[in-house]
């Protein structure tokens, strides 16, 4: 089932965790807490940039649509219930116990079969038990190290269950659209990403490169989904 609950706090928090950014400069700037991101072009055509806290495990399949692999079952109905019998692994567990950074490996792709100014966030998790996240991540954009001061916007009335459960070794989805409406605006060339904004400090904040640039004008973000996909259609 979809989740929505209400996000007003949330919401402030993510102008705070933007203008946090606006000193961290590039991806592989030190001293800020902000790992290090690369991005490089797959074979299929799909950009691909990653960060990885320090002591995170190996990150998970990058697979724009969503379909690669086995995936847990979580709010929006997706994915295998494992039927074991380990509470850790359930996703009440992540009702309460958020995801922590260090476990979670983040990335952004340029997937084919969506539109040229959609992005897609993949948030993977490297722990051995089940954590929750935000319904969405906070995403902000850069230009040349220099933040742009515009955050992308997730859907209204948000409610439901009380994180989005990411099972061990899954990976979740968020589609980015940085410029809905085709509009006028800045050239970004950096997502700052936080991946989730009610638990998370500003400096568990990734910026990645994009490796394709798009212009920026009332960029959205959708919901987590266990399919990229899935993600686009709450935009």
């Amino acid at each position: 089932m979809r989740i929505h609950r209400s996000r007003a706090a949330a919401l402030a928090g993510v102008v705070g965790f933007v203008l946090a950014l606006t000193g961290c400069g590039g991806a592989g700037s030190s001293g800020t807490g902000t790992p290090a991101a690369s991005g490089t072009p797959t074979a299929s055509g799909t950009a691909t940039a990653t960060a990885t806290a320090p002591a995170a495990g190996p990150s998970g399949t990058d697979d724009p649509a969503g379909a690669a692999g086995p995936t847990p079952t979580g709010p929006d109905g997706k994915g295998q219930a494992t039927g074991g019998t380990d509470a850790t692994i359930e996703d009440a567990y992540a009702y309460t116990h958020p995801c922590s950074a260090r476990n979670l490996t983040v990335k952004v792709t340029s997937p084919q079969g969506f539109p040229a100014t959609v992005r897609v966030v993949t948030v993977t998790n490297n722990g051995s038990s089940t954590c929750g996240l935000d319904f969405h991540p906070a995403v902000g954009f850069s230009a040349k190290g220099s933040h742009l001061g515009i955050q992308a916007t997730p859907p209204e009335g948000l409610g439901g269950a009380p994180a989005h459960p990411v099972r061990p070794g899954a990976t979740t989805y968020a589609a980015v659209d940085l410029n809905p409406s085709g509009g006028g605006g800045p050239v970004a060339d950096e997502i700052n990403i936080l991946a989730d904004p009610s638990h998370m400090p500003n400096a568990d904040g990734v910026s990645l490169p994009l490796a394709t640039t798009g212009t920026v004008a009332k960029p959205r973000v959708g919901l987590y989904h266990f399919t990229a996909r899935d993600s686009f259609d709450t935009l």
